[in-house]
């Protein structure tokens, strides 16, 4: 059966999944950039979430990217989806639920600029079934991608994960800093202290409760 995708969509010769949105084109000269987690960051942490019911916005989500849309900063969602590996799910639940969550955003005057997913996992089902991908946080591969078609000042963009792996991509795509949040995976044992041990001297971490406060 033949795969039915949005039109700003591509999935690359890597299999990531890459849509840019027309609000990308306003961004004429480079900005500095927002790179949000998904699940867990914008919307509720469940487990493999891949039914549209199941999508609700984390209070405070669409507020911070409304701000960020209205500071004139790309918003990008970089997400990892280990489900499409584990044949729990595909694409088309993938994009069914991405557009739910597209629709409650909108419904608070947010938008995101691009998104990118990536499938692969050690433990999964070909062609997905990757050791160390170099798209999967915490490597820097899908910020990498969106870099390439949206000019990013790198050293003045942040990204937002519940989890120290989504930090460590951003540092290592250059950016200046990483906020962890703790919904999601945030409140894990361990988690928040190993997001604290990826900041350097050139990367700055942020520990807040949740999206909600970025701004505050």
């Amino acid at each position: 059966m033949s795969l039915t995708l949005p039109s700003n969509v591509t999935i690359d010769a890597q299999h990531i999944w890459c849509q840019l949105f027309d609000s990308a084109k306003r961004f004429e000269t480079a900005r500095p950039a927002l790179f949000l987690d998904r699940d867990g960051v914008i919307v509720e942490e469940v487990h493999y979430l891949h039914k549209v019911d199941d999508v609700a916005l984390i209070d405070g989500a669409a507020a911070v990217i409304a701000q960020a849309n209205a500071d004139n900063r790309p918003v990008i969602i970089v997400t990892n989806q280990a489900g499409i590996a584990r044949d729990m799910f595909g694409w088309e639940e993938f994009n069914a639920v991405q557009e739910r969550m597209l629709d409650l955003l909108a419904q608070e005057g947010a938008f995101v600029d691009a998104v990118y997913a990536c499938p692969h996992h050690k433990v999964g089902k070909a062609p997905y079934n990757h050791p160390d991908h170099e798209a999967r946080k915490p490597n820097p591969g899908m910020l990498t991608r969106a870099m390439q078609v949206i000019d990013v000042i790198c050293e003045q963009s942040w990204i937002v994960g519940d989890k120290a792996g989504d930090l460590q991509a951003g540092r290592a795509a250059g950016l200046c800093g990483g906020v962890h949040v703790l919904t999601g995976h945030g409140g894990d044992d361990g988690e928040a202290e190993r997001a604290k041990g990826i900041a350097t001297k050139d990367f700055y971490i942020k520990s807040v409760k949740s999206i909600k406060d970025l701004f505050g």
